[in-house]
């Protein structure tokens, strides 16, 4: 079996968050979404229970809620490397740049068997038809209001 190498990151690498993307955005459809809110249902797809969906994709962990912040430019830099793949395109909106599936993303997500992948696919679906109807803007207010409610559960947690 394969070794990681010394200093070779494995989690939260453009690679990973921009296969992550491609899932979102195949749930999301020929719509797709703009930057802030990709940022957003990543963390909706990654910790769905707290946002009252299904169990978890990961392990939720002390203070995810900063997660959001420091995963954009991850975010970002996958989907730019998912482009280069056909995996993920970009066009012009009303509104800026909106992100949409490339033209092998179906094709892609549908290969993938894993369980982790279907896991994967069924909370990025979950997360496509709970959002969907929102923009950037409500679902930044929605996910702050919400912050504020995990870092006193959080608090709570700690005091027990």
């Amino acid at each position: 079996m394969g070794k990681v190498k010394p200093g070779r990151q494995v989690f939260n690498t453009e690679y990973e968050l921009g296969l992550r993307m491609v899932y979102l955005l195949v749930a999301l459809g020929s719509g797709g979404a703009d930057l802030q809110k990709l940022v957003l249902l990543d963390y909706a797809v990654i910790y769905s229970e707290d946002l009252g969906g299904p169990a978890s994709l990961h392990t939720p962990v002390p203070f995810r809620g900063t997660e959001m912040l420091v995963r954009r430019q991850l975010i970002e830099d996958g989907l730019r490397l998912m482009s280069t793949r056909g995996l993920v395109s970009a066009r012009l909106g009303e509104t800026g740049v909106l992100f949409v599936p490339g033209p092998f993303a179906h094709s892609f997500v549908g290969s993938a068997n894993s369980p982790y992948f279907r896991q994967l696919e069924s909370r990025c679906v979950w997360a496509s038809k709970t959002f969907e109807a929102k923009d950037s803007v409500e679902l930044t207010g929605l996910f702050h209001e919400w912050g504020h409610r995990w870092g006193a559960e959080l608090a709570s947690m700690a005091g027990d």
